[in-house]
C-alpha cells in the first residue's frame, strides 16, 4: 500500500435478531474465534469487540446479542440494552438476516436502525442453505423496499461466500482516522472472559433447550504456572434438577463439557490447560439485577 494512503478506522455493529449468524460472521472475518456460537438463539449475551487490522485500515466489529421481543427477565433486558447501545456508538451497521425469512423481530431491529440514521449494509446470511436458489432474487427486492440500505449482500459466513465482498464494502465506508487499538490486538475482552464464554458454549451445544438459558459461568482461578494454565470455573444454575442434568451420571456430562472446553482453550491461549469445573445453584440469578451485576452482566468491560 502506498505510503500516502490515509489511515482508516471505524466501529461496525453487527446486529440482528437471535440466531441469524452474527457471531459466526465475525469469527470468519477475523479468522479467529472470538465470539461463541451454537445453534441455539441468544447464545451471545454481551457486546464483544473483534478487531481486524490490515495495512492502513482497522475495522472494530461490535458483536451484539440478538434483539428479541421476549424481554421479561432481567437478563433479556440486559441483552437488549447491549444490542441497542451498540447501534448508537458506531460508524456503520451490518444488519444480518437469515435467508428469505423475515419476522417481527427483524422488523423491530430495522426500526432501531432507522432511528440511528447510520449507513447500513444489509447482510443476507446462510444463503448456502437455501433449498430453492431462485427464491433469493425476488426476496432481495422485497428487502430493498424495506429500508434505505447502502448495499445488500447475500453471504454465507460459514462457507465464506461473498465475505470478501462484504469486507470491501465496509472498507469503502470507514472514516479516515488513526487506529484506536494496537495492530496485534484482536478483542477488548480479557482471557478470563473468553474462558468463561468457551465453557458456556460447550454447555449450549451439549445440552437441551432449557438448561443453557439457566446457566452462567464465572472464572475463579486463571493462573499460568510454568507451561500449564490453571483455570477454575463455577457454572451457576437456577435449580437442583438443572445441576443434576449438567453433571450427568457419575459426572459424565460435566467431564465431556470440560474436555471440549479445554481443547478450545489450549488452541486460543496457546498453552496446556488444566481446567476444573464446579456446578452451583444460584436460584433466580437470571431475573435478579443485583445477581446479574455480581456475575459480570453490566456495562463494564472485562
Amino acid at each position: 500500500m502506498a505510503a500516502d494512503t490515509p489511515k482508516r478506522c471505524g466501529y461496525v455493529a453487527i446486529v440482528g435478531r437471535p440466531n441469524v449468524g452474527k457471531s459466526t460472521l465475525l469469527n470468519h472475518i477475523l479468522g479467529q474465534k472470538i465470539s461463541i456460537t451454537s445453534r441455539k438463539p441468544q447464545t451471545t449475551r454481551h457486546q464483544v469487540l473483534g478487531i481486524k487490522t490490515e495495512d492502513n485500515h482497522q475495522i472494530i466489529f461490535v458483536d451484539t446479542p440478538g434483539l428479541h421481543m421476549n424481554a421479561g427477565k432481567a437478563i433479556n433486558r440486559f441483552m437488549n440494552r447491549a444490542a441497542t447501545s451498540a447501534i448508537r456508538d458506531v460508524d456503520l451497521i451490518l444488519f444480518v438476516v437469515d435467508r428469505t425469512a423475515w419476522t417481527e423481530e427483524d422488523a423491530i431491529v430495522l426500526q432501531q436502525i432507522k432511528q440511528s440514521g447510520l449507513p447500513t449494509l444489509l447482510v443476507v446470511n446462510k444463503v448456502d442453505l437455501l433449498a430453492e436458489k431462485e427464491e433469493l432474487l425476488p426476496h432481495l427486492e422485497v428487502l430493498a423496499a424495506k429500508g434505505d440500505f447502502t448495499a445488500i449482500l447475500p453471504v454465507s459466513a460459514l462457507r465464506q461466500h461473498n465475505v470478501q465482498a462484504l469486507e470491501e464494502q465496509i472498507l469503502a465506508l470507514l472514516p479516515e482516522s488513526e487506529h484506536f487499538f494496537p495492530e496485534d490486538q484482536i478483542t477488548d475482552r480479557s482471557q478470563r472472559f473468553l474462558a468463561a464464554e468457551i465453557v458456556r458454549e460447550k454447555i449450549m451445544r451439549q445440552l437441551g433447550d432449557e438448561i443453557p438459558y439457566a446457566i452462567t459461568v464465572q472464572i475463579e482461578e486463571f493462573a499460568q504456572e510454568g507451561a500449564v494454565l490453571h483455570i477454575s470455573a463455577v457454572i451457576f444454575v437456577e435449580r437442583n434438577g438443572q445441576k443434576r442434568i449438567l453433571i450427568g451420571e457419575k459426572g459424565a456430562r460435566l467431564r465431556s463439557i470440560g474436555t471440549d472446553a479445554r481443547r478450545d482453550m489450549e488452541a486460543l491461549f496457546d498453552s496446556k490447560v488444566m481446567l476444573r469445573l464446579w456446578v452451583k445453584v444460584k436460584s433466580g440469578w437470571s431475573d435478579d439485577e443485583r445477581a446479574l451485576r455480581s456475575l459480570g452482566y453490566d456495562d463494564k468491560r472485562e
